[in-house]
């Protein structure tokens, strides 16, 4: 998808680890798997890609790389499809360029999202999902 797409995502819920990505996919629903704020920084963009791997993860996921250019631009060079990068950062507009032309979502500011790392129960995630997907 290209940066500028403004197709609607499914539902956004960020996740932590296996445990979170296992949690979110348990409904059978389309979601969103969103990485914590700035998880490109500290945990790195092999370590999210490895984890959506060992999950089969196929669906939408957004990798937050919240200022870092350069990760961004590893996330890339691995073949992540989707980033968060704060559109203040002087690299944006080539780093939007190149996510255009890989026809990779990057979007400026992440989606809402449930945080997994709240230890959410099935209810909430269901109410989360389903408000979601009804918007008033």
């Amino acid at each position: 998808m290209p940066a500028t797409a403004t197709e609607r995502l499914p539902p956004a819920l960020i996740v932590h680890d296996a445990e979170h990505v296992a949690h979110a996919l348990a409904p059978g629903r389309p979601v969103t798997l969103l990485s914590p704020p700035g998880f490109a920084l500290y945990a790195g963009c092999l370590w999210w890609r490895s984890l959506l791997a060992s999950e089969r993860f196929t669906g939408p996921a957004l990798l937050d790389c919240a200022d870092a250019a350069g990760r961004a631009l590893e996330a890339l060079r691995i073949g992540l499809r989707g980033l968060v990068l704060d559109p203040a950062t002087p690299a944006f507009p080539r780093i939007a360029a190149l996510a255009d032309e890989y026809r990779v979502t990057l979007l400026d500011a992440p989606p809402p999202a449930l945080d997994l790392g709240n230890r959410i129960g099935p209810a909430a995630l269901a109410a989360w999902l389903d408000a979601a997907d009804n918007p008033a």
